[in-house]
């Protein structure tokens, strides 16, 4: 049995669990964020070029690779989002789009990108990339497939909104070669999504929702939060009915993550929006999607991810949180990969500069700490509801014990169950994922000291 109480300078005690209530709404004070980029340790500025040199000279390993592309554009910032950061103007999106084309060419030819197996997944991420033209899409896809060595079933996603993605940009996306559609619909309640800044109302979301879907040539899932201002039980069993009921191939449910300083911030702090739903309420909406989607026979791919069909792999975001490689294209894109981590020039103008004299537009780079490789495995693993103890201590010795005083108090309130050496979440555990897999990550620093000594 493990005692209760630790001592408050014990590096676990932030993630032992609660005793009183239950652990789906009371485990713990607040969700911990996964933090991916964890111990990284940042290359100076003397050193990034040589280093980016050697990355992009150095053909990829043997393992599974995917891409992703950043699309810094939206039509207009919703009020939950932190990220935006430019308007959809016509001359600022033509000419990304000509130099994406330009600073593909120059990837190309890099051993980083030609040599290696070919990429599992594309994701065009954003911002909006539905924000682009019809045109711009096709340019930019299209030279993504003709230039990138993607594998002969590569998924290749293009993330967006509803609003705006009319019949031309749908034509030119899947016609370039799209063939997975990632849209963020959030609610389909009219006044949650109104406070939101969406645009679009409940009926047509669910119209054009429902002409895509019926097109049958992409793979079409969305993006559900709860947790919104507004979004009461009621409207919450509506949202993820009526998603249900568009025949689509997934869908992600998502709790809402509040920006310090972000737009729903300030207007939380001011008294300006829809009553907001608490922690515990999310708990109950988290599982209650769960029931729902497993009563309709959807499959479980992930924490916070179900298909309905088989076509729905989910590949790019089941292969990013395991150790796979990353290629990273655009202002803000991110990549990884040779035990380093990197993200592109975020702002548009400094991006631009670099792809127009030809250097890398990578603007910063850090170095994955020992503990990466157990980290990742901790987090993709304890996305699917389970995780090996013993593939772990492999990895970071001295981590089963280390672990010993989170997996006793975790097991006693219900939040996993421990079969051997195989830990498997409830769906109190799974509620709170993040949760557990900082405790873990945690315990395996723990298990680096305990070694030294």
């Amino acid at each position: 049995m493990i005692a209760p109480e630790m001592a408050t300078n014990d590096p676990l005690a932030p993630f032992l669990p609660a005793r009183t209530g239950p652990a789906l709404t009371h485990a713990f004070a607040r969700r911990s964020a996964m933090m991916p980029w964890r111990g990284l340790r940042a290359v100076a500025d003397a050193d990034l070029g040589a280093r980016v040199a050697w990355l992009e000279a150095t053909p990829r390993p043997k393992t599974a690779a995917v891409a992703y592309v950043h699309v810094p554009f939206c039509v207009s910032r919703c009020l939950f989002c932190g990220f935006y950061r430019n308007s959809d103007d016509r001359a600022r999106t033509r000419r990304y789009a000509d130099l994406m084309v330009v600073d593909l060419d120059r990837a190309a030819a890099l051993p980083m990108v030609a040599e290696g197996p070919p990429l599992s997944a594309v994701y065009i991420g954003g911002g909006t990339p539905t924000a682009l033209s019809a045109s711009e899409i096709a340019v930019l896809v299209g030279a993504l497939k003709t230039r990138l060595p993607l594998a002969a079933d590569c998924e290749i996603t293009l993330e967006g909104r509803m609003f705006g993605f009319d019949d031309a940009k749908i034509d030119a996306a899947l016609d370039a070669g799209v063939n997975r559609i990632s849209l963020g619909v959030q609610s389909f309640d009219t006044r949650v999504r109104r406070r939101l800044g969406r645009k679009l109302d409940r009926a047509q979301l669910v119209e054009a929702i429902s002409g895509l879907v019926a097109r049958g040539r992409a793979v079409v899932v969305i993006d559900l939060i709860y947790g919104l201002p507004g979004q009461t039980a009621e409207v919450w069993r509506s949202d993820i009915e009526t998603a249900a009921a568009l025949g689509l191939d997934g869908l992600d449910y998502y709790a809402l993550g509040v920006h310090p300083n972000g737009p729903l911030a300030q207007a939380i702090a001011a008294g300006k929006t829809l009553p907001v739903p608490t922690l515990a309420d999310q708990a109950h909406a988290y599982a209650a999607a769960r029931a729902f989607f497993a009563e309709q026979g959807w499959t479980r791919l992930s924490q916070a991810h179900v298909a309905r069909t088989p076509r729905e792999r989910s590949l790019y975001n089941r292969l990013v949180k395991t150790d796979a490689g990353c290629l990273a294209f655009g202002p803000g894109a991110g990549g990884g990969g040779f035990g380093s981590s990197w993200s592109m020039e975020t702002d548009l103008d400094a991006w631009a500069r670099a792809v127009e004299t030809g250097r890398s537009a990578i603007g910063r780079m850090g170095d994955l700490p020992p503990v990466h490789e157990a980290d990742a495995l901790i987090a993709a693993s304890l996305e699917s509801g389970q995780l090996d103890l013993v593939a772990v201590e492999r990895r970071r010795p001295g981590f089963v014990d280390a672990a010993a005083p989170l997996l006793g108090a975790w097991r006693e309130v219900g939040l996993i169950a421990l079969d051997g050496g195989l830990l498997r979440t409830t769906i109190a555990g799974d509620f709170w994922m993040t949760t557990l897999a900082q405790g873990l990550a945690t315990a395996c620093e723990h298990a680096r000291g305990r070694r030294a000594a």
